[in-house]
Parts: structure tokens; C-alpha cells; sequence
């Protein structure tokens, strides 16, 4: 990755006050770019983006994405050279409990965010993020492809899949008309991604973190499922080049991008609440398997295997993933640790992304 690439560019990101949107924020303000975010209030209390005193480093709008006229002229006032949209509603059991809510965020929102890059010329790049939920669900046991065929039997899947319909619609109606006067558009899905600083509910790490707080056992839901666990900044890295091709590579790069971790890593969830545990170092915390909540059930089809195959980034951008998973645990109990400790979160984010840097 060329750091130098990031000084002084105008970088818009929404849902910059979210878990991964506060990780690319900091790793952007730190190689020199000039951050301009557009999000709701930080979705949790507490949260990565005011524990990491970002707003002390990024220029702030709180606008939602579902607001057309203000995304819009907000945007234009930016005047950003590139543009990373990950505001969205990204929990699957909220999804359930609110599905219209979802879809207007999830599938206006990024029409909205795609709308607004049209009519903004100084955007040479934009990177939309999804999710590897996007994908048909088959149950199939070898890695989704970009060109497999987007599904969703519940309504936070299928949001993700009708985005990114709805990029590839903006892409070949308005950005690719006429390459050298408009953005290139591409879209990134990652898989489980895990770090310090995710406060959300019905997440496992930070289920994890609460139950140890009150000593009481872990509730999981699906103890059986297989998911492509990976540290947050592994697929950061990824967008980050994905948005420097597109700006230097232009439309030759404007397409999907997975990305996941190695096969290696792939871990159920009881294998990966059991490797926490260890790199915690606790040993009196143990997951077990709960119904859900009453009046709320499963995502319907829920997968119990989900794997991404990686071999474009690899081949095309070569992108590897750096770190072992439990290399990635040891990092995000760490963070948790300073967390509990009161230590200074945005020095202890900082530090781990000089050291996922460091990796070769």
C-alpha cells in the first residue's frame, strides 16, 4: 500500500462514525488524507469513533444517506477526490425487526450515494462496501465468486444484493459512458470482520466482551456456523487499494472485489469464542446455544458455511490477507483490555495499525 498516495486527498466516507468507517477514518487522518465524513451519530454508546477522539480529526456532517438533498449538496460542498460508502443497517437480526427501515438505508441509501457521486465531478473514485451476505445463499462448500449471483432470503441479504445491483445499474448507465469525465465504481465485500471497537449488539466479540463484564456465559445463536473470520483492517486494506487503482487505474478496476480471509482461518463460532477465550486469557467463560428472543426468529436459510474465494484481489491487485486469525484475536483482546483498562484508545488503534503495516 502507497501511504504517500493518501497525502492530501479529499476523502469522503459515510457511516464514518461506525465500527469500520471509525478504523478507515483513523488510517486515512494518519497517512495524511483529508477526511470529510458524512454519518448518523456514532450507532453505539460507547464507540471507536469518540473513544479514538475522531471527532478532533475529521470534518463532520451528521446527515442520513436516505436524505438525497443533503447527501447530495453536502458532497458537493466536500468537493472530495474519492468517496468510500459504508453507511448502512448492518445487523441481521435488526433487519428482521425493521426490514423497511433496512432496505431504504441499505438500497436508497447507496442509489442516493451513487446518485450524488454523478453529480459531483471531482470524484475520480468511489468504493461502494457490501457484504458478503450479497451472494445467493447455496451452502456450497468452496468461496463465492464476484460474478456468482446475488440473492438474500432475509432482508438484510437481500438489501446487500440489491446494492449491489443497483451500483452495477449506476456503473454501466452513467459511469462508463464516458471514462475520462466520470468516476470509476466499484464494489468490496468482506466477510465476519473482527477488531476492538465494535460496540454493536449481536455481535459475537463484543457479546463476548459484555458477558465477561457480567460474568454470565456467552448466548450464540448458531455455535455450528462456519464463517470467514478476518481483522478488520485486513479488508480496509483492500479498499484502500481498490480506491487507489480505481483513481490512478481508472475503469479497468470499476467492478467487485472480495475480501476474505485464508482457508485456514476459516473457524465455527464455538472455535472462535474458544480461541478468544484463550487469547484472553480467561478460562471460566463458556459459549452456549440459545433460542432467540421471543417474537423474533433465525434469519430464514440462514448459511452455515460462508466462504469467500479471494483469487481476484490476489491475482489483480495482489492482495493477500497479512494476519493469522489468532494473531487477530490477540490484537482485539488487547483492545479490549486497554478498554476496560482506560487506556488511550486512539494511541493503542494507532499502534496496531503501524504493526498490521509492519507485516509483510
Amino acid at each position: 500500500m502507497a501511504a504517500h498516495f493518501w497525502r492530501d486527498k479529499r476523502v469522503f466516507i459515510t457511516g464514518h462514525t461506525g465500527f469500520i468507517g471509525s478504523w478507515l477514518a483513523l488510517w486515512l487522518h494518519r497517512w495524511g488524507a483529508d477526511v470529510v465524513g458524512y454519518s448518523l451519530p456514532a450507532p453505539t454508546s460507547p464507540s471507536l469513533f469518540h473513544l479514538a477522539r475522531l471527532n478532533n480529526s475529521v470534518e463532520t456532517t451528521t446527515g442520513d444517506v436516505r436524505d438525497l438533498k443533503h447527501l447530495t449538496e453536502s458532497l458537493a460542498a466536500a468537493q472530495p477526490d474519492i468517496v468510500f460508502h459504508l453507511a448502512a443497517q448492518p445487523l441481521a437480526r435488526d433487519a428482521l425487526l425493521a426490514p423497511i427501515d433496512t432496505f431504504s438505508t441499505n438500497i436508497m441509501g447507496t442509489a442516493h450515494v451513487l446518485e450524488a457521486v454523478r453529480q459531483t465531478p471531482s470524484v475520480r473514485a468511489a468504493v461502494i462496501v457490501t457484504s458478503d451476505k450479497c451472494y445467493e445463499n447455496r451452502e456450497w462448500l468452496w468461496g463465492y465468486r464476484e460474478d456468482d449471483p446475488m440473492g438474500g432470503h432475509d432482508p438484510y441479504s437481500s438489501s446487500k444484493g440489491a446494492a449491489e445491483l443497483v451500483t452495477s445499474a449506476y456503473r454501466r448507465s452513467y459511469f462508463s459512458k464516458d471514462p475520462e469525465n466520470c468516476a470509476a465504481v466499484a464494489t468490496v465485500r468482506a466477510g465476519n470482520v473482527i477488531g476492538g471497537g465494535d460496540f454493536s449488539s449481536d455481535r459475537l466479540i463484543p457479546d463476548f466482551i459484555r458477558a465477561l463484564e457480567k460474568e454470565e456465559p456467552i448466548k450464540i445463536r448458531n455455535p455450528h456456523a462456519i464463517r470467514p473470520w478476518q481483522f478488520v483492517l485486513e479488508p480496509i486494506s483492500g479498499y484502500l487499494q481498490v480506491a487507489q487503482k480505481l483513481f490512478e487505474g481508472g475503469h479497468a478496476y470499476a467492478t467487485a472485489w472480495n475480501f476474505g480471509p485464508a482457508d485456514t482461518d476459516l473457524q465455527t463460532v464455538a472455535q472462535l469464542c474458544a480461541t478468544f477465550n484463550h487469547a484472553l486469557h480467561q478460562n471460566d467463560v463458556e459459549p452456549i446455544e440459545v433460542s432467540l428472543q421471543s417474537g423474533v426468529t433465525t434469519p430464514p436459510d440462514e448459511t452455515a458455511f460462508v466462504r469467500l474465494d479471494i483469487s481476484k484481489a490476489r491475482q489483480r491487485l495482489n492482495w493477500i490477507p497479512r494476519m493469522e486469525l489468532y494473531t487477530a484475536l490477540e490484537l482485539t483482546a488487547t483492545w479490549y483490555a486497554g478498554y476496560i483498562n482506560n487506556e488511550d484508545l486512539r494511541s493503542l488503534s494507532e499502534s496496531q495499525i503501524e504493526f498490521y503495516q509492519s507485516l509483510s
